[in-house]
């Protein structure tokens, strides 16, 4: 049983999440916050497995709660928000957000993120572009500079590759996925295009993590771009 809290400042949007996520049977609503600083104290007390949180919400916005909750290692957090502009998405995930979601998506979505998370795997919505990857890797927090490079036709600079220690630590195969994460292909595409079964990607996934101190397939991302193997 997946345990969400859900985290929103208009009542009616909480309402419709949990009417949603409340028919499947693997998934329990355990709590509603209509701040961010009350999804904090929520999760602190009621420990979901998944928070879903809104951006825009008044006495704490949900990227410093998540900021927060993640610091703390509360719960794992999927972003919902009507915003879909690069900034959010950025700030979301370089706060420790294991998802983005906008909450226009089909409700059968919201039920495969909230099940995708809790499986330990990072989400991103369709609308997550490369360039917000790659910014994360270049350190960028102005998502106008690099517009504004961009809009000149100057390409940014890709910098220096940062290898991590545990990258030796690799086997050939497990080196082999981690380039395949890196370009954003799921369990399944990866087990397509290495004629593996899923349930070994998945195996081969979970040990790269583990090795690398990775929470996510979101740093594995981010890492894999770092190290220069995307």
């Amino acid at each position: 049983m997946t345990r969400v809290l859900l985290a929103d400042d208009q009542a009616l949007v909480r309402s419709g999440f949990s009417l949603i996520l409340s028919v499947e049977d693997d998934v329990e609503v355990v709590g509603e916050a209509g701040d961010g600083a009350a999804a904090i104290e929520l999760t602190r007390e009621l420990r979901p497995d998944i928070v879903l949180m809104d951006v825009q919400m008044p006495v704490m916005d949900g990227i410093e709660a998540t900021r927060r909750i993640v610091a703390e290692d509360l719960a794992k957090v999927l972003v919902l928000t009507t915003f879909d502009h690069d900034e959010y998405v950025f700030d979301g995930l370089a706060a420790g957000a294991s998802g983005f979601l906008l909450k226009n998506s089909d409700p059968e979505h919201l039920v495969e993120a909230v099940r995708t998370v809790a499986a330990g795997h990072a989400l991103l919505a369709p609308q997550i572009t490369r360039r917000v990857i790659e910014q994360m890797v270049a350190g960028e927090r102005t998502v106008g500079a690099a517009r504004s490079a961009a809009s000149s036709g100057a390409p940014e600079p890709a910098g220096p590759a940062v290898v991590p220690a545990g990258l030796a630590q690799l086997t050939p195969r497990e080196r082999e996925v981690l380039e395949l994460v890196g370009t954003g292909l799921s369990n399944a595409e990866i087990a397509s295009t290495l004629y593996l079964g899923e349930a070994t990607v998945k195996t081969h996934v979970s040990n790269v993590l583990a090795k690398l101190h990775l929470r996510d397939r979101v740093q594995a991302v981010v890492l894999a771009h770092r190290a220069g193997l995307v």
